[in-house]
């Protein structure tokens, strides 16, 4: 039987690692990237000595320096983390033409026409990774995606120090049910949390046990996903590795340091949040029909709503428009706000059946075109910044004045 030999990488703690390589003196001590803890900012990642005093992703940065007092707080340098990774998953295609890229720091690898073995090819990629980037990274090797990953999972998790893992797990073929069998039922793709504790109410509590149901039980408590279900559980996973994924969607969100209850602010920020997924849709060539409003409140409710124009659009005035009038039908004046996103999708050709009482407003469109064009080339040829609206001029001009009154009043 001819298998298949598939590699998971994971750039191990990337953004810290990334900090490292600008400033040495972070190597082997605790701390973390991520947003102040003054302003509700989170853990985005942190380097293995700072996960000693039981820091890790996505956790309260307040929270993390109560743990560790003496934790260093880096701000992100994003470009600086997507530059390095688009480097790194470049020289994969040296290898393969077969990467998946799934995150900025992580990917799946097919190798199986390569002679050397799965463990050997591992070996000579964190070899190179780390040699000519100086960067480490994990690997997991199996006959599918599912047990790469989880082995690299449990490689990684098998590790304890200052420094990262650079681990490398091997499951041969063959032995994909005897690895997970002993694994907790969380391990496995597609049991949340939720689904965990119902098992675990059935003194289900591995892999092993779960592959071992009768199908009858199983298709009574997962109904038609059981059969999938039970294969994964079984190591057994046919899917293809996917060089190309189409984009569905685009949006950007913001969640504020403090709740924002005035509608200038809000306003203010749903034209930023509009314009920068215009851009990334031109950037695409991507335009969409369905335009979508998300807002958190302060005690994290969330809600959603959407609206479907008649024609396809990329358009950053067209996009704000349909937003506020979403945010004027769903939030009520004065209600603290912590998240907003904006979101363009269903995309189609943006196709105008135009007759004489649509010039004006083709005429409109094309003139907003050609403006939007030009300072997309303007904002990629010199930053963001190179534009700044009138308005938001005034903003800081009056928050400076306000300031000065302030001070001279004190």
């Amino acid at each position: 039987m001819q298998y298949r030999k598939i590699i998971h990488l994971d750039l191990d703690a990337f953004f810290c690692s990334v900090e490292e390589l600008y400033n040495p003196s972070l190597v082997a001590r605790p701390f973390a990237v991520g947003g102040s803890p003054d302003s509700r900012g989170v853990v985005a990642s942190c380097s293995y000595a700072a996960r000693k005093y039981g820091i890790h992703s996505a956790m309260p940065m307040a929270q993390a320096l109560r743990k560790c007092p003496q934790m260093i707080i880096v701000t992100p340098k994003h470009m600086n983390y997507s530059n390095i990774s688009k480097e790194v998953m470049n020289e994969f295609q040296n290898l393969t033409p077969l990467v998946e890229q799934i995150s900025i720091d992580e990917s799946f690898l097919e190798v199986s026409d390569l002679p050397d073995s799965g463990e050997q090819i591992a070996r000579e990629i964190q070899s190179v990774i780390i040699n000519k980037f100086n960067l480490p990274c994990s690997l997991g090797v199996a006959s599918n995606k599912l047990v790469a990953k989880i082995a690299n999972n449990i490689g990684k998790a098998s590790f304890s120090g200052n420094h990262p893992p650079n681990a490398i797990t091997v499951i041969p073929p063959g032995r994909e049910e005897d690895f997970l069998a002993p694994l907790p039922v969380s391990a496995l793709w597609g049991i949340g949390t939720k689904t965990a504790e119902k098992l675990k109410e059935l003194n289900i509590h591995t892999i092993g046990e779960l592959a071992g149901l009768p199908v009858i039980e199983l298709n009574k408590l997962f109904g038609k996903h059981s059969q999938s279900l039970l294969m994964r559980a079984k190591g057994v996973d046919h899917r293809p590795i996917i060089t190309t994924f189409e984009v569905k969607s685009v949006s950007h969100e913001r969640t504020f340091s403090k709740d924002i209850n005035d509608f200038n602010e809000l306003q203010s920020t749903i034209r930023k949040l509009s314009e920068m997924v215009g851009k990334r849709l031109r950037k695409n060539k991507k335009s969409g029909r369905t335009i979508k409003l998300k807002l958190r409140k302060a005690d994290f409710s969330t809600t959603s709503k959407q609206t479907s124009l008649t024609v396809a659009t990329n358009q950053d005035r067209i996009i704000y428009e349909s937003v506020m009038k979403l945010f004027i039908q769903i939030w009520i004046p004065g209600t603290p706000v912590r998240l907003i996103g904006v979101g363009v999708s269903g995309f189609e050709i943006p196709i105008r059946q135009l007759d004489f009482w649509d010039k004006r407003e083709d005429e409109i469109l094309l003139r907003d075109k050609r403006l939007l064009d030009a300072v997309d080339v303007l904002k990629e040829k010199f930053g963001d910044q190179i534009l700044i609206r009138a308005s938001e001029i005034k903003d800081t001009v009056d928050a400076r004045k306000d300031n000065e009154n302030r001070t001279d009043l004190r």
